[in-house]
């Protein structure tokens, strides 16, 4: 059993430093093409583009939305903003009619039915040649749309391009954590960007030539997580899918264990459903690096947090267990008597302690490109003990129920989750 638990360790340990590696020759390889656009940046020529922002009981977070739609540096006859109301039972109807006389601004009410539908029906209204979506909870930086839209300009192949999402103003531990990891986000997504791999268009504030909806249709359920089918559809098609790093998105993140546990778990479960949807694509060479790398990868991921999980709470269960043997053999007198000298000697030498370290290390230098990218700045952040220790607790629980929730086919709710959000 000791040997077998060995072979999986290792075995997961040098995917997970492969992986990283991966990622830093491919950044070395390609940090050259990694563009920052000066704020004057100008278009050869600016296209008509419609943004959706679906809203779910938001009276207290969606005037800032629109008001940063509206600050977009970009020319107001050539943008058009859907604000689609999905059957709201509080006062966020009242609300929106404070943009009712902007010319830039359409509001549309409609019966609860989920995100997908209401972006939906914004999608079937436009003629608009890109289109794309922004969260109610997040807000855009002034010149992310052109920057994004530049992309498109320079590359005809390219169908959609992501944005870098930064975490608004974190004020607390968790927050700071969940920072670290949007940072490291922003590295990894431009690498699979590099590399033909992107697998979710995020909500907030990907934009779509119009074209990929004309021909591959609209948005799907895709168990609330319709980000992530879109993409995969679109990789499945062979549709080019980018990453611009300074297009900067600023989401709220959650403020509590239980609304990051639910949020992740409906991503969790996304992934895991998606992933059976399209398991037609995995390991099939024409469907590219989604195929061989980022998905799989993505297994790996759950299957090892899962796996490292399930041994600590084994090792911990096996010391209690053996304490309270000592206990019964030699009392208390003795259980918590404590002797240790120092001795080089007895250092751990494995090459697991070695793979970790690496591993960490490996870990840490994407989250400081990350940072650079996203931020500008350089260094360590001390977030990044936060974000390892609390990841490490909570992650396990998100998987192992999001896993169980796919086995069953117990889905979470974008309504739900958006209350509770509050």
């Amino acid at each position: 059993m000791g040997s077998a638990y060995t072979i999986i360790f290792y075995v997961f340990c040098f995917i997970s430093v492969y992986v990283q590696i991966f990622f830093l020759v491919t950044f070395l390889e390609k940090k050259r093409h990694i563009v920052h656009n000066p704020d004057n940046l100008d278009l050869n020529y600016y296209p008509t583009v419609t943004i959706a922002v679906p809203i779910y009981n938001e009276e207290t977070t969606i005037i800032k939305t629109v008001k940063s739609l509206l600050s977009l540096d970009y020319p107001k006859d050539k943008i058009k903003i859907y604000i689609v109301d999905d059957g709201s039972k509080d006062n966020t109807w009242n609300v929106i009619q404070e943009f009712k006389d902007n010319q830039c601004v359409v509001l549309l009410k409609k019966e609860n039915g989920g995100k997908h539908t209401a972006v939906n029906l914004a999608l079937e209204k436009t003629s608009s040649e890109f289109f794309g979506c922004l969260d109610s909870d997040s807000m855009v930086h002034p010149q992310s749309l052109k920057r994004i839209l530049k992309y498109f300009e320079k590359d005809p192949q390219t169908m959609a391009v992501a944005p870098s999402i930064v975490v608004f103003n974190p004020k607390n531990i968790l927050q700071h954590a969940q920072s670290i990891e949007y940072d490291m986000s922003i590295y990894t997504k431009k690498m699979l960007g590099f590399m033909g791999g992107i697998h979710v268009a995020p909500g907030p504030f990907s934009i779509f030539r119009k074209k990929v909806f004309d021909d591959l249709g609209p948005y799907h359920k895709a168990h609330n997580t319709e980000d992530q089918e879109i993409a995969l559809r679109m990789q499945e098609h062979g549709y080019k899918i980018d990453h611009c790093p300074d297009a900067y998105v600023y989401t709220n993140t959650p403020n509590s264990v239980a609304k990051l546990y639910r949020q992740r778990l409906r991503w969790i479960y996304g992934f895991i459903k998606n992933l059976i949807d399209y398991r037609r694509m995995l390991f099939r060479k024409e469907y590219g690096t989604v195929a061989l790398f980022t998905l799989p990868s993505g297994i790996v991921s759950i299957v090892g947090v899962i796996f490292l999980f399930v041994n600590v709470v084994g090792n911990i269960i096996k010391f209690i267990y053996n304490k309270i043997v000592q206990i019964q053999t030699v009392g208390f007198g003795h259980i918590f008597t404590f002797h240790y000298k120092f001795d080089w000697f007895f250092l751990n030498t494995k090459a697991v302690l070695f793979l970790t370290i690496i591993l960490y290390i490996l870990v840490i230098i994407s989250v400081m490109i990350g940072r650079k990218m996203a931020e500008g700045k350089s260094g360590f952040s001390i977030s990044f003990f936060y974000f390892i220790i609390i990841y490490s607790v909570i992650a396990p629980f998100w998987m192992l129920r999001a896993i169980y929730n796919a086995i069953i086919s117990k889905e979470s709710s974008w309504t739900l989750e958006r209350k509770v959000a509050k």
